[in-house]
């Protein structure tokens, strides 16, 4: 019987890893094996027209490298297709050909193509093993990217890049954002261990740039890239763009050679990761245009780097969801990047300022309760079951925490009613921030009716 709706389709995607044992997994070395999706993809022919790829990883900002890396090859004149994860309110939002996601009718009409061939490589998978639904998800991404006659793909990876499924992908390009210790579970205790998981992206004779990293991540890439034989630089903060001053809903920034770009992102942190993608852009650009139609020299190349700067758009980071009181949502569950988003806001913060916080367990939870506490006039606790493999404090264990750093603290069981008690507390002419994990993000992007079909 075909699939009829998303809800059917992705409910067989996760199938195979629903029947695993994955709640029980540890190290990604251990536990996570591409060979199944290795082996989807030889049985389908994938990837299959030439295209030119770059593989994106790090610990923050890789989703919004990936975005304006997709939008301004879109801008040079390439058809940009573009993977990422996790999504806000749909496993559509995963996949995007010049910004746009792919449609229902397109995903439900993947998964039934290509169930035949997903349901052969499950029979052959011995007992403990499963076909990744991520692996799934590139294999429909890359045959819709046939069919939309994709040139240039961005491929987002999960928390690491090793073992990670999007990493099959012949890159020729390899960017990385900042490494932190994160997902150690998975990953392992220290940030060179992490930094091996995720340097794993780097294939033979490519290109690896990466943003400032500590010198122990630094040396494991650059280890990895001489292993490779692999071309491998870093952007030093003389490579990247310069703040000249904050705006109503972004940032005034000169990009060098670009000129000053209004750049509608709010977040501070999104300064280098466009200076990244300008890197990325261009370096993909020489590849794909081998006739030199535009040339990186020329004054139409500068003029379209910097209308793709103008029009990126990324939900969810330092975003804006209303005015009166101003709402401004972020992921910010790690102390570093809760206190960028800080930073990036305050000229926007007006008063009362009513924090919602939806941090895992996972995290510092006291440490990013700390970053808000002093700039607040009341917090709101609260959490999310949209995605079930991330934990959250009960609610006495969070009041625990926050009782040590402020007085007017609240409980709102979802994200739903804590936007509703926050902005009855802030008033309409207050603000509220919203530093919460990603799940708790689609929450709000489903409070606010937001789809983001087009980005």
């Amino acid at each position: 019987m075909p699939f009829t709706n998303e809800t059917d389709a992705i409910t067989y995607v996760f199938q195979s890893l629903a029947n695993s044992n994955w709640r029980t997994r540890g190290l990604d070395e251990d536990t996570r094996d591409t060979m199944p999706t290795a082996r989807l993809l030889q049985q389908l022919g994938l990837p299959g027209k030439r295209r030119e790829y770059v593989v994106i990883t790090g610990s923050k900002g890789k989703g919004s490298v990936a975005a304006i890396t997709a939008k301004l090859l879109e801008s040079l004149g390439h058809t940009a297709g573009l993977i990422t994860s996790p999504h806000l309110t749909t496993y559509r939002q995963r996949f995007r050909v010049n910004g746009r996601m792919i449609s229902e009718d397109d995903l439900v009409r993947l998964v039934n193509q290509l169930q035949p061939t997903i349901d052969a490589v499950l029979a052959t998978l011995p007992a403990g093993k499963y076909l990744s639904p991520q692996g799934i998800f590139l294999a429909m991404a890359l045959t819709w990217f046939d069919e939309m006659d994709v040139s240039a793909a961005v491929v987002e990876v999960g928390r690491g890049g090793r073992f990670d499924d999007n990493a099959l992908v012949p890159n020729k390009l390899s960017l990385f954002t900042p490494i932190i210790l994160e997902h150690t579970r998975y990953l392992g205790p220290t940030t060179a261990r992490i930094a091996w998981h995720k340097s794993g992206i780097i294939k033979a004779h490519s290109t690896a740039y990466s943003l400032p990293q500590s010198p122990e991540v630094m040396e494991v890439l650059r280890r990895e890239a001489d292993k490779q034989d692999a071309v491998f630089e870093w952007l030093a903060p003389m490579d990247q763009g310069k703040l000249i001053e904050a705006t109503g809903n972004g940032q005034r920034v000169d990009f060098g050679r670009y000129g000053t770009v209004d750049l509608p992102l709010l977040g501070r942190y999104e300064v280098a990761n466009a200076s990244l993608a300008i890197w990325a852009a261009g370096h993909m650009h020489a590849l794909i245009d081998v006739h030199k139609t535009l040339n990186h020299a020329s004054d139409a190349y500068v003029q379209r780097i910097r209308a793709g700067l103008e029009t990126v758009h990324w939900p969810g980071r330092a975003q804006i969801l209303q005015q009166q009181p101003l709402v401004i949502i972020d992921g910010a569950i790690n102390t570093l990047s809760a206190k960028s988003f800080v930073e990036s806001v305050r000229h926007l913060l007006k008063p009362p300022v009513v924090t919602v916080l939806a941090v895992p367990t996972d995290r510092d939870v006291p440490g990013v309760y700390g970053v808000f506490a002093p700039i607040s006039d009341g917090l709101v606790l609260t959490q999310t079951a949209r995605n079930i493999t991330i934990h959250f404090p009960s609610e006495a264990d969070a009041r625990q925490v926050a009782a040590d750093l402020h007085s007017d603290v609240n409980w709102a069981d979802n994200i739903s009613s804590a936007i509703d008690m926050a902005i009855q507390r802030a008033g309409s002419a207050g603000t509220v921030l919203m530093a919460v994990a990603q799940p708790a993000v689609g929450d709000a992007m489903a409070h606010y009716g937001l789809l983001h079909e087009q980005i």
